[in-house]
Protein backbone atom coordinates (compact mmCIF):
# COMPACT_ATOMS: atom_id res chain seq x y z
CA UNK A 1 0.00 0.00 0.00
CA UNK A 2 1.27 3.47 -0.88
CA UNK A 3 0.29 6.58 1.07
CA UNK A 4 0.25 10.04 -0.49
CA UNK A 5 0.05 13.46 1.16
CA UNK A 6 -0.19 15.50 -2.03
CA UNK A 7 -2.63 15.31 -4.91
CA UNK A 8 0.11 15.61 -7.53
CA UNK A 9 1.99 12.54 -6.24
CA UNK A 10 -1.19 10.45 -6.29
CA UNK A 11 -2.14 11.61 -9.78
CA UNK A 12 1.33 10.79 -11.03
CA UNK A 13 1.05 7.23 -9.68
CA UNK A 14 -2.44 6.78 -11.15
CA UNK A 15 -1.62 8.08 -14.62
CA UNK A 16 0.55 5.15 -15.64
CA UNK A 17 -2.01 2.66 -14.31
CA UNK A 18 -4.79 4.33 -16.27
CA UNK A 19 -2.61 4.25 -19.39
CA UNK A 20 -2.40 0.47 -18.89
CA UNK A 21 -6.21 0.33 -18.90
CA UNK A 22 -6.51 -0.46 -15.20
CA UNK A 23 -9.94 0.08 -13.65
CA UNK A 24 -9.82 2.46 -10.67
CA UNK A 25 -12.16 2.04 -7.67
CA UNK A 26 -12.49 4.86 -5.14
CA UNK A 27 -13.67 4.84 -1.52
CA UNK A 28 -13.98 8.34 0.01
CA UNK A 29 -13.78 8.45 3.82
CA UNK A 30 -13.33 10.94 6.64
CA UNK A 31 -11.11 8.52 8.53
CA UNK A 32 -11.94 6.87 11.88
CA UNK A 33 -12.41 3.75 9.79
CA UNK A 34 -14.51 0.76 10.80
CA UNK A 35 -15.75 -2.51 9.33
CA UNK A 36 -18.21 -0.68 7.07
CA UNK A 37 -15.39 1.16 5.32
CA UNK A 38 -13.42 -2.06 4.94
CA UNK A 39 -16.49 -3.66 3.35
CA UNK A 40 -16.44 -0.85 0.76
CA UNK A 41 -12.77 -1.57 0.05
CA UNK A 42 -13.58 -5.27 -0.38
CA UNK A 43 -16.40 -4.48 -2.83
CA UNK A 44 -14.06 -2.20 -4.78
CA UNK A 45 -11.40 -4.93 -4.92
CA UNK A 46 -13.85 -7.38 -6.48
CA UNK A 47 -14.74 -5.02 -9.33
CA UNK A 48 -11.61 -2.92 -9.90
CA UNK A 49 -7.87 -3.39 -10.48
CA UNK A 50 -6.74 -0.57 -8.19
CA UNK A 51 -8.44 0.70 -5.01
CA UNK A 52 -7.87 4.28 -3.83
CA UNK A 53 -9.09 5.46 -0.40
CA UNK A 54 -9.15 9.08 0.70
CA UNK A 55 -8.93 10.13 4.35
CA UNK A 56 -10.15 13.70 4.57
CA UNK A 57 -12.37 15.32 7.19
CA UNK A 58 -14.28 17.69 4.93
CA UNK A 59 -15.06 20.98 6.70
CA UNK A 60 -17.70 22.04 4.15
CA UNK A 61 -20.16 19.29 5.12
CA UNK A 62 -20.32 20.13 8.83
CA UNK A 63 -23.01 22.63 9.76
CA UNK A 64 -21.92 22.32 13.40
CA UNK A 65 -18.39 23.52 14.24
CA UNK A 66 -18.38 21.51 17.47
CA UNK A 67 -19.22 18.33 15.56
CA UNK A 68 -16.28 18.95 13.20
CA UNK A 69 -13.97 19.55 16.15
CA UNK A 70 -15.02 16.34 17.92
CA UNK A 71 -14.91 14.13 14.82
CA UNK A 72 -12.62 11.20 15.77
CA UNK A 73 -9.15 11.08 14.20
CA UNK A 74 -7.32 7.74 14.12
CA UNK A 75 -4.83 7.98 11.26
CA UNK A 76 -2.39 5.33 12.52
CA UNK A 77 -5.18 2.78 13.10
CA UNK A 78 -6.82 3.73 9.79
CA UNK A 79 -3.65 3.04 7.81
CA UNK A 80 -3.17 -0.29 9.56
CA UNK A 81 -6.75 -1.35 8.71
CA UNK A 82 -6.31 -0.33 5.07
CA UNK A 83 -2.99 -2.17 4.84
CA UNK A 84 -4.69 -5.33 6.13
CA UNK A 85 -7.55 -4.82 3.66
CA UNK A 86 -4.98 -4.72 0.82
CA UNK A 87 -5.86 -1.19 -0.22
CA UNK A 88 -3.52 0.01 -2.99
CA UNK A 89 -3.37 3.80 -2.55
CA UNK A 90 -4.33 6.13 0.30
CA UNK A 91 -4.50 9.90 -0.12
CA UNK A 92 -4.43 12.07 3.04
CA UNK A 93 -4.48 15.63 1.68
CA UNK A 94 -4.56 18.99 3.44
CA UNK A 95 -7.63 21.24 3.17
CA UNK A 96 -5.71 23.78 1.04
CA UNK A 97 -4.79 21.00 -1.38
CA UNK A 98 -8.40 19.90 -1.82
CA UNK A 99 -9.77 23.44 -1.97
CA UNK A 100 -7.06 25.67 -3.50
CA UNK A 101 -7.68 29.41 -3.84
CA UNK A 102 -8.84 29.06 -7.45
CA UNK A 103 -11.31 26.28 -6.57
CA UNK A 104 -14.79 26.86 -7.98
CA UNK A 105 -17.62 25.33 -5.96
CA UNK A 106 -19.90 22.85 -7.68
CA UNK A 107 -23.55 23.32 -6.81
CA UNK A 108 -26.38 21.18 -8.12
CA UNK A 109 -30.15 21.31 -7.88
CA UNK A 110 -31.01 18.89 -5.08
CA UNK A 111 -34.77 19.49 -4.97
CA UNK A 112 -36.61 17.79 -2.13
CA UNK A 113 -33.56 15.73 -1.00
CA UNK A 114 -32.15 18.89 0.56
CA UNK A 115 -35.35 19.61 2.47
CA UNK A 116 -36.14 16.31 4.22
CA UNK A 117 -34.41 14.26 6.94
CA UNK A 118 -30.64 14.98 6.74
CA UNK A 119 -31.29 17.87 4.35
CA UNK A 120 -33.69 19.51 6.79
CA UNK A 121 -31.68 18.95 9.96
CA UNK A 122 -28.21 19.60 8.51
CA UNK A 123 -28.62 22.63 6.22
CA UNK A 124 -25.80 22.93 3.68
CA UNK A 125 -24.54 19.43 4.44
CA UNK A 126 -25.33 17.91 1.05
CA UNK A 127 -23.88 20.81 -0.94
CA UNK A 128 -20.71 20.19 1.11
CA UNK A 129 -20.84 16.51 0.11
CA UNK A 130 -21.28 17.51 -3.55
CA UNK A 131 -18.22 19.77 -3.29
CA UNK A 132 -15.86 17.26 -1.78
CA UNK A 133 -16.95 14.22 -3.79
CA UNK A 134 -16.93 16.05 -7.12
CA UNK A 135 -13.48 17.41 -6.24
CA UNK A 136 -12.13 13.92 -5.46
CA UNK A 137 -13.73 12.56 -8.64
CA UNK A 138 -11.86 15.30 -10.52
CA UNK A 139 -8.57 14.42 -8.77
CA UNK A 140 -8.78 10.61 -9.04
CA UNK A 141 -11.06 10.14 -12.07
CA UNK A 142 -12.25 6.73 -10.85
CA UNK A 143 -14.31 4.28 -12.88
CA UNK A 144 -16.39 3.33 -9.84
CA UNK A 145 -16.96 4.90 -6.41
CA UNK A 146 -18.31 3.09 -3.36
CA UNK A 147 -20.57 4.45 -0.61
CA UNK A 148 -22.37 2.88 2.34
CA UNK A 149 -26.15 2.68 2.17
CA UNK A 150 -26.32 3.74 5.85
CA UNK A 151 -26.17 7.23 4.32
CA UNK A 152 -28.80 6.41 1.71
CA UNK A 153 -29.69 10.08 1.16
CA UNK A 154 -26.03 10.82 0.49
CA UNK A 155 -25.90 8.02 -2.10
CA UNK A 156 -28.97 9.54 -3.79
CA UNK A 157 -27.30 12.98 -3.79
CA UNK A 158 -24.10 11.63 -5.34
CA UNK A 159 -26.01 9.75 -8.05
CA UNK A 160 -27.90 12.97 -8.80
CA UNK A 161 -24.62 14.91 -8.91
CA UNK A 162 -23.03 12.44 -11.34
CA UNK A 163 -26.09 12.74 -13.58
CA UNK A 164 -26.31 16.55 -13.45
CA UNK A 165 -22.57 17.12 -13.94
CA UNK A 166 -22.39 14.30 -16.52
CA UNK A 167 -19.45 12.57 -14.79
CA UNK A 168 -18.14 9.22 -16.10
CA UNK A 169 -18.28 7.48 -12.71
CA UNK A 170 -20.47 4.58 -11.62
CA UNK A 171 -21.78 5.10 -8.06
CA UNK A 172 -22.16 1.86 -6.09
CA UNK A 173 -24.21 1.70 -2.86
CA UNK A 174 -23.06 -1.04 -0.46
CA UNK A 175 -25.28 -2.64 2.24
CA UNK A 176 -24.85 -1.34 5.81
CA UNK A 177 -22.50 -3.33 8.04
CA UNK A 178 -23.71 -3.72 11.62
CA UNK A 179 -22.44 -4.62 15.08
CA UNK A 180 -23.82 -7.86 16.62
CA UNK A 181 -26.56 -5.83 18.38
CA UNK A 182 -27.68 -4.33 15.06
CA UNK A 183 -26.19 -0.85 15.52
CA UNK A 184 -24.93 0.44 12.16
CA UNK A 185 -21.15 0.78 12.09
CA UNK A 186 -20.15 4.44 12.14
CA UNK A 187 -17.05 6.51 12.89
CA UNK A 188 -19.15 8.27 15.53
CA UNK A 189 -19.48 4.99 17.44
CA UNK A 190 -15.91 5.56 18.67
CA UNK A 191 -17.35 8.34 20.82
CA UNK A 192 -19.88 6.02 22.53
CA UNK A 193 -19.30 4.18 25.81
CA UNK A 194 -20.03 0.43 25.92
CA UNK A 195 -23.37 1.04 27.62
CA UNK A 196 -24.28 3.69 25.02
CA UNK A 197 -23.47 1.24 22.22
CA UNK A 198 -25.90 -1.23 23.78
CA UNK A 199 -28.59 1.41 24.35
CA UNK A 200 -28.23 2.60 20.75
CA UNK A 201 -29.45 -0.77 19.47
CA UNK A 202 -32.95 0.72 19.96
CA UNK A 203 -32.45 2.33 16.51
CA UNK A 204 -32.10 -1.04 14.78
CA UNK A 205 -34.84 -2.64 16.87
CA UNK A 206 -37.21 0.18 15.88
CA UNK A 207 -36.43 -0.34 12.18
CA UNK A 208 -37.04 -4.09 12.48
CA UNK A 209 -40.36 -3.41 14.23
CA UNK A 210 -41.23 -0.98 11.44
CA UNK A 211 -40.69 -3.73 8.89
CA UNK A 212 -43.13 -5.95 10.80
CA UNK A 213 -45.76 -3.22 11.16
CA UNK A 214 -45.45 -2.20 7.50
CA UNK A 215 -47.13 -5.45 6.47
CA UNK A 216 -50.22 -4.57 8.55
CA UNK A 217 -50.55 -0.80 8.73
CA UNK A 218 -50.34 2.34 6.59
CA UNK A 219 -47.06 4.31 6.51
CA UNK A 220 -48.50 6.99 8.82
CA UNK A 221 -49.62 4.44 11.44
CA UNK A 222 -46.36 2.49 11.11
CA UNK A 223 -44.33 5.66 11.64
CA UNK A 224 -46.25 6.58 14.80
CA UNK A 225 -45.87 3.06 16.19
CA UNK A 226 -42.12 3.23 15.49
CA UNK A 227 -41.82 6.58 17.28
CA UNK A 228 -43.72 5.24 20.30
CA UNK A 229 -41.53 2.14 20.40
CA UNK A 230 -38.31 4.13 20.02
CA UNK A 231 -39.23 6.40 22.90
CA UNK A 232 -39.17 3.45 25.29
CA UNK A 233 -35.36 3.64 25.01
CA UNK A 234 -32.94 6.29 26.28
CA UNK A 235 -31.94 7.99 23.03
CA UNK A 236 -33.31 11.35 21.94
CA UNK A 237 -35.10 11.17 18.59
CA UNK A 238 -34.36 13.90 16.03
CA UNK A 239 -36.50 12.53 13.20
CA UNK A 240 -38.12 9.34 11.98
CA UNK A 241 -39.53 9.49 8.46
CA UNK A 242 -40.92 6.95 6.00
CA UNK A 243 -40.17 8.06 2.46
CA UNK A 244 -40.30 7.12 -1.20
CA UNK A 245 -36.88 5.60 -2.08
CA UNK A 246 -36.35 7.88 -5.09
CA UNK A 247 -38.36 11.08 -4.62
CA UNK A 248 -37.76 11.15 -0.82
CA UNK A 249 -41.33 12.36 -0.35
CA UNK A 250 -43.14 11.35 2.85
CA UNK A 251 -45.40 8.32 2.57
CA UNK A 252 -48.65 8.49 4.52
CA UNK A 253 -51.47 6.39 3.11
CA UNK A 254 -49.93 4.14 0.50
CA UNK A 255 -46.82 1.99 0.40
CA UNK A 256 -44.45 1.88 -2.58
CA UNK A 257 -41.83 -0.77 -3.37
CA UNK A 258 -38.58 0.03 -1.57
CA UNK A 259 -40.20 2.40 0.96
CA UNK A 260 -37.49 3.47 3.42
CA UNK A 261 -37.58 4.47 7.06
CA UNK A 262 -34.83 6.95 7.96
CA UNK A 263 -33.95 7.78 11.53
CA UNK A 264 -31.59 10.17 13.35
CA UNK A 265 -31.12 10.18 17.11
CA UNK A 266 -28.73 11.34 19.81
CA UNK A 267 -26.95 9.19 22.35
CA UNK A 268 -25.70 11.96 24.63
CA UNK A 269 -24.22 14.45 22.15
CA UNK A 270 -23.37 11.79 19.53
CA UNK A 271 -25.66 11.89 16.53
CA UNK A 272 -26.44 8.52 14.92
CA UNK A 273 -28.34 7.78 11.72
CA UNK A 274 -29.70 4.62 10.12
CA UNK A 275 -32.31 3.46 7.66
CA UNK A 276 -34.02 0.33 6.41
CA UNK A 277 -36.18 -0.71 3.50
CA UNK A 278 -39.52 -1.56 5.10
CA UNK A 279 -41.38 -3.03 2.19
CA UNK A 280 -40.43 -4.84 -1.00
CA UNK A 281 -43.79 -5.26 -2.73
CA UNK A 282 -46.71 -2.82 -3.06
CA UNK A 283 -49.23 -3.27 -0.27
CA UNK A 284 -52.94 -2.53 -0.19
CA UNK A 285 -53.98 0.46 1.87
CA UNK A 286 -54.64 -0.33 5.52
CA UNK A 287 -56.67 2.23 7.44
CA UNK A 288 -56.76 0.71 10.94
Amino acid sequence: MESFRTIESLQSALTSLKNQGKKIGFVPTMGALHGGHIKLVEYAHKECDVVVVSIFVNPTQFNNAGDLEKYPKREKEDLQMLEEAKCDFVIIPKVDDVYPEEYQKNTIELGIIDKVMEGEFRPGHFQGVVNVVSRFFEIIQPDKAYFGNKDFQQVAVIKLMVKQLNLPVEVVGVPTKRLPNGLAMSSRNYRLSESEVQESSIIYKTLIKGREWASKFSPAVTRQKMIDYFQQGNLKLEYLQIVHPESMEDLNQYWVPGAIAGIAAFSGDVRLIDNMELIEEPQELHTH
